[in-house]
């Protein structure tokens, strides 16, 4: 038997086949790696930096430790059971002067006061009386101007602001937070948990009414010839060529007291005083549906066209009632764009944020306006963080949620 092996295929230049394509194959490879390496690039620049950066900043406890980093160093190893010794109270009194300095004073004395009220009155006193750089005794001189740092209560909350990560933002944003005994417990003083349910409940009632409107809407449109389903299309595209705050800007138009929708119910007799539509839930509600119906409509015409119409009228034929026909005939097959619509609808309404402040009252505004305060007026880049990455949570739950339901229903139908 002849156990010679074989020579191996070469190409015209003489370089073995195998080889040639494995080079084809690699060259492939990068000219697809360099065609979709701008999407690459714009996607970590636009999408998962800023996520990262949100999430980051929300456990993130750098402020007094970047302040005030010789007390922090100082109070390295303290058992928390006594009030700090000497070598803490001197590099107090060193970071204080420093900081006087600098006119810095305010980081620090706003990030304690997250911790304990009136620790920024604490901070000030101890500036006027510091003693002097060559000064014996510091900690018995500071204690005895201020006797608040005589208090162990402080120092603990300095100590639990000086770490470098916290869970106190991520813990306020549910109403919770850490004692001085270390203890999570239930913030009374907090109502983040009624501003969640509240920013819940009005997307998923947003969310509803558009699924109602838009469903038989979207369902006249498939059904149309293409001439006029094609010009009704473009009225239900019209509001995204009108910027959100006007849109928003002309329903406090149409809604207020003396406007044209009380106006008219007015002059039909229908009312005798004006309806309060504005500057509460309502209007909450009717503006948001108008801005997000068409984010609903879309998803469910782009699925009801492609589903065969003889199909109801099939099951029609065989001596089912019309209803009944539609309903467990050509309903099953729009799930999909039914769950796409709505999805869409609820992640877009959580995040809104001009609506409900121009429309609605206090009890009507959402996370996304506590997220803007935080932002703009208190700077508190840590609570606006922690209230956006729950937000974010609850968007990936639905997309969880959403996956489940699509793969059940694929799997049922396959059955």
């Amino acid at each position: 038997m002849d156990t010679t092996p074989t020579a191996l295929p070469l190409s015209d230049d003489g370089v073995p086949l195998k080889v040639r394509l494995r080079r084809a194959e690699r060259s492939y490879k990068l000219r697809s790696l360099a065609l979709i390496a701008p999407l690459l690039i714009f996607l970590v620049l636009s999408f998962v930096l800023p996520i990262s950066t949100l999430l980051y900043r929300a456990v993130d406890n750098h402020e007094l430790a970047d302040a005030m980093p010789k007390t922090v160093a100082a109070l390295d190893g303290w058992d928390g059971n006594a009030i700090p010794a000497e070598p803490v109270f001197v590099a107090l009194a060193t970071d204080l002067r420093d900081l006087k300095e600098a006119g810095r004073i305010g980081i620090p004395a706003k990030r304690l006061g997250y911790e304990i009220s009136g620790f920024r009155s604490v901070l000030t006193k101890t500036l006027r009386k510091l003693p002097a750089p060559d000064a014996q005794n510091v900690r018995d001189v500071v204690v005895d101007a201020v006797p608040e740092w005589g208090e162990l209560r402080y120092w603990k909350a300095f100590e639990r602001a000086a770490k470098p990560y916290t869970p106190r933002y991520l813990l306020a944003s549910v109403d919770r937070e850490v004692n001085e005994d270390g203890q999570i417990v239930v913030n009374e003083s907090s109502a983040f948990v009624d501003i969640f349910g509240r920013t819940f409940w009005i997307s998923g009632v947003v969310t509803l009414c558009c699924l109602l409107l838009a469903y038989p809407l979207a369902y006249w449109l498939s059904v149309l010839p293409p001439s006029k389903s094609n010009l009704l299309m473009i009225c239900v595209l019209l509001p995204f060529w009108t910027s959100l705050l006007v849109r928003t800007a002309a329903w406090i138009v149409l809604l207020q007291s003396g406007g044209l929708i009380n106006g008219g119910l007015q002059a039909l007799g229908i009312i005798d005083q004006p309806l309060q539509l504005v500057f509460n839930r309502v209007g909450v509600y009717i503006s948001m549906v108008h801005i997000l119906l068409p984010f609903m409509i879309l998803p469910l015409y782009s699925v009801m066209k492609g589903i065969p119409p003889h199909f109801v009228r099939a099951a029609v034929s065989l001596g089912a009632h019309p209803f009944l026909a539609f309903w467990k005939v050509y309903v099953p097959q729009t799930i999909a764009g039914v769950g796409a619509g709505c999805l869409l609808t609820y992640i877009l309404a959580l995040g809104y944020y001009i609506t409900p402040a121009l429309l609605g009252g206090p009890d009507d505004q959402m996370v996304s306006y506590f997220v803007a305060f935080y932002t703009n007026r208190t700077i508190n880049w840590g609570m606006a963080s922690a209230l956006g990455s729950l937000l974010l949570v609850a968007t990936l739950l639905l997309y969880v949620v959403y996956g489940k339901l699509v793969d059940n229903t694929g799997q049922s139908g396959r059955k």
